[in-house]
């Protein structure tokens, strides 16, 4: 077998070892696994290791396409010291910046690197270029970085695994979601990507399902208020009661799911639940928008994906990755979010959900 590249250098004999290297955060590694499933089909023999910083190593827990999950220390001595003990034959190098450069100098290993369109992104943010940006997901934009190896993408989607003693049980939540219920993703990792309080709140008066609102302990306050303000409603307040994988759990045994642009929509997406996808200074352009394992943006899969946003804000995007406030005080873009519509999104996939289980 030989690399897809002008110089057709042979590979070597016996099994490869591939260093796959994702630092963070929870989306954006789970966007990587379609690369790590297909690369283990190519390669079934191989040492697929991935590095990963330590608090999102649980993202990649039980994944069977792993051979081991690496620790990345910051100080780098000792773990580099370390991966050059493994004499890895490629890195895969799915972040891209500056720490992960210097450690493929350090390393002096044969490697590629994920094209992070840098420049077609500063002109989206900066002059509203949507066009500028490819019609794809960012998945597909991973797989470019593995194309000379000979992988492809199989098309089956996102991979994320639960570790049986991370599973949730039904007494874990109120009788009254036990027949079915909507996940609603509070968190962000900016608050210029997450649905204003008042907004969840006027979103649950319209959407008369049981709810289970998700977060972390950052989110707790912000759950019990929208629980509170609808009393006769089916709200349950999950922020912080939860581990990551046991959050992941909840997401997948959603009938649908309503979510930031976070990581767990990425996770929703995984377990093939129907997504409501709010958008706010972020844009789905960016190539992070639910991914099915075929679906671009102009067809994401109707039967499973709704992006709902305010289209026509001049000031959208105003980031690639968002800010602590509105850089114009106003917050329209998620404010102006047409709570109606992602009710009736909702209501649609429920109906959908069971045919899609």
């Amino acid at each position: 077998m030989r690399f897809r590249n002008r110089k057709k250098k042979e590979l070597k004999a016996g099994p490869m070892k591939f260093l796959v290297i994702r630092l963070s955060s929870i989306g954006d590694i789970v966007l990587t696994t379609p690369v790590v499933r297909c690369l283990r089909k190519q390669y079934p023999d191989a040492q697929i290791d991935f590095l990963v910083k330590p608090g999102f190593r649980q993202v990649l827990e039980g994944n069977p396409y792993i051979t081991h999950i690496l620790d990345y220390d910051p100080e780098g001595g000792s773990m580099v010291r370390r991966l050059k003990e493994e004499r890895y034959d490629h890195i895969i190098d799915l972040h891209h910046n500056m720490r992960t450069l210097k450690l493929k100098q350090a390393l002096q290993v044969p490697g590629t690197s994920f094209p992070k369109l840098n420049v077609e992104k500063w002109l989206l943010v900066n002059l509203k270029w949507r066009s500028i940006m490819p019609d794809k997901s960012v998945v597909e934009r991973y797989f470019e970085t593995v194309s000379r190896l000979g992988v492809v993408n199989d098309g089956e989607g996102l991979d994320y695994f639960i570790p049986p003693d991370q599973e949730t049980t039904q007494d874990d939540i109120p009788m009254s979601h036990w027949a079915g219920y909507v996940a609603c993703v509070l968190g962000g990792s900016r608050a210029t990507k997450q649905l204003p309080t008042e907004q969840w709140i006027a979103f649950a008066e319209r959407c008369r399902l049981p709810l289970i609102m998700l977060g972390g302990p950052e989110d707790r306050e912000e759950g019990e208020v929208i629980a509170r303000a609808v009393p006769s409603r089916s709200v349950y307040n999950a922020c912080g009661k939860f581990r990551l994988n046991e959050s992941a759990d909840l997401v997948k045994k959603a009938r649908v799911v309503v979510s930031n642009d976070t990581g767990l929509m990425h996770v929703a997406a995984a377990f093939q639940r129907p997504v409501v996808s709010l958008w706010g200074n972020t844009v789905p352009e960016m190539g992070m928008f639910p991914y099915f394992g075929a679906n671009n943006l102009k067809t994401v899969v109707a039967s499973r994906s709704a992006i709902i946003e305010v289209k026509g804000l001049p000031c959208r995007p105003c980031s690639k990755i968002g800010y602590a406030q509105c850089p114009k005080k106003h917050f329209k873009c998620m404010k102006d979010i047409d709570v109606q519509a992602v009710a009736d999104a909702v209501y649609k996939y429920w109906g959908n959900a069971a045919k899609l289980s």
